[in-house]
């Protein structure tokens, strides 16, 4: 599914609003599109639900209480997902949501070979998620919006609404992991507040993290 701009008719201000089963495909076409450190991963993989099975999918299934979506009139341009309790969360994407997929991206034998086959791994280690060092963070999130509504505040917006859900289930400190190479998310993440954590053999990420607690 394309992204359509609403009409005129159809046209009004964005707004945040939890998550709905029928804005699955929106929401996966918004990760497809900024899945490439920030910029559009169209057409990189052969199956163009690859990246949403893998970052969007489970959450809306295993917790569609912690995602929401900035709608613009007609569907999801943005969303914010995640989990209060990531090992709770690894072991449910293994129990219930690596069975529903796992038939789409098979495991690789051996080495990945490729860009399917490396995010395909990935998709078949949700315990990769558990991290040595992150133990006090227990929530985490993923947060993604279209070019055209970046920098303009809904980002924040997104962010601080998930952080109040997280934190009324429980969760006291969030983190998040991103491509160091992404610099303009960097920085988006250091004005809300985040803080780099150490983490031995991060590899291509940096892990940042902050409490849950919001001024609003």
């Amino acid at each position: 599914m394309l992204y359509q701009p609403p009409t005129d008719r159809a046209r009004r201000a964005p707004l945040i609003r939890g998550y709905l089963p029928t804005d699955r495909a929106s929401v996966y076409e918004v990760c497809r599109r900024t899945a490439a450190a920030g910029a559009d991963a169209t057409g990189h993989y052969r199956d163009p639900d690859l990246m949403g099975d893998i970052f969007a999918g489970p959450y809306l299934q295993l917790e569609p209480e912690l995602a929401f979506v900035l709608d613009d009139g007609t569907q999801a341009v943005g969303y914010v997902l995640g989990t209060s309790d990531t090992a709770r969360f690894a072991a449910a994407f293994r129990r219930a949501w690596l069975p529903r997929v796992a038939h789409r991206h098979p495991a690789p034998d051996g080495r990945p070979s490729g860009p399917d086959e490396e995010m395909a791994a990935l998709l078949h280690l949700p315990e990769r998620m558990v991290v040595p060092g992150l133990e006090e963070y227990p929530a985490h999130l993923h947060i993604d919006l279209l070019p055209a509504y970046q920098r303009s505040g809904y980002g924040r917006a997104l962010l601080l609404t998930f952080l109040g859900a997280a934190r009324r289930s429980g969760a006291r400190q969030v983190h998040l992991g991103m491509l160091t190479e992404n610099t303009a998310a960097r920085s988006f993440y250091d004005r809300l507040g985040f803080h780099e954590i150490a983490v031995p053999d991060a590899g291509p990420l940096t892990y940042l993290g902050r409490s849950t607690e919001t001024d609003d």
